[in-house]
């Protein structure tokens, strides 16, 4: 029996930090140092080099790559090898190494939502907070809303005086691990499909609602 290829590649439409990752890891797969001019030159994306230099340097400084031994002229090219592989989706880090906590709390959020089954926003906000994300209720709150109105999710108990309302996910409409996002425009965006899944339309003063 022929052995399975491990899967080096997040399902759906992609920003360019995820082409980066899949690029670095494909790379890394095949045998070859992993350099900036190698990374940028194999995406499918197209991103400005200093991204490419800005995103490795992250890794390298969180420790999920590390430069080959000895020295480096400043022109000579740096290769680097992959040390810490944590699958598919790509690391979130800085160009310091530091991981970014916006968004985090959405990602939690809708991971739980899939293991906890029933539930109100305070309950699902305590099962999706960690000691380093803390999430408010009023944070699950909306985000629920916006995932009702999309049809992510069924209310199987709408809310009253003193009754919280209840959710549940729809497992249908679960297309992947990374969370829809609120974008500014107030609509929901799923980046694991690509599309704009929901809009707020507002009232505004002499329009249509």
């Amino acid at each position: 029996m022929a052995k399975r290829k491990p899967q080096l590649n997040a399902q759906g439409p992609k920003g360019d930090r995820q082409a980066m990752w899949e690029t670095l890891r494909a790379i890394h797969t095949d045998g070859q140092p992993i350099t900036v001019d190698g990374v940028w030159a194999g995406m499918t994306v197209t991103t400005p080099k200093s991204r490419v230099r800005d995103y490795l340097t992250g890794l390298e400084k969180a420790g999920y790559i590390v430069r080959a031994p000895g020295p480096y002229r400043p022109a000579q090219t740096i290769n680097l090898t992959l040390i810490r592989d944590v699958g598919v989706e790509a690391p979130r880090v800085r160009k310091d190494g530091s991981t970014p906590t916006g968004g985090l709390g959405r990602e939690q959020i809708w991971r739980t939502l899939k293991i906890i089954g029933d539930c109100t926003a305070r309950e699902l906000a305590d099962a999706a907070s960690t000691p380093t994300v803390e999430i408010a209720e009023t944070t699950t709150n909306e985000y629920l809303r916006f995932l009702a109105a999309a049809g992510y999710i069924d209310i199987i108990r709408p809310g009253s005086p003193g009754v919280l309302t209840r959710y549940r996910l729809v497992s249908s409409r679960w297309t992947g691990p990374r969370a829809p996002m609120i974008q500014r425009t107030k609509q929901l965006y799923d980046p694991n499909t690509g599309e704009v899944v929901y809009s707020r339309i507002t009232k505004t003063e002499g329009g249509e609602p």
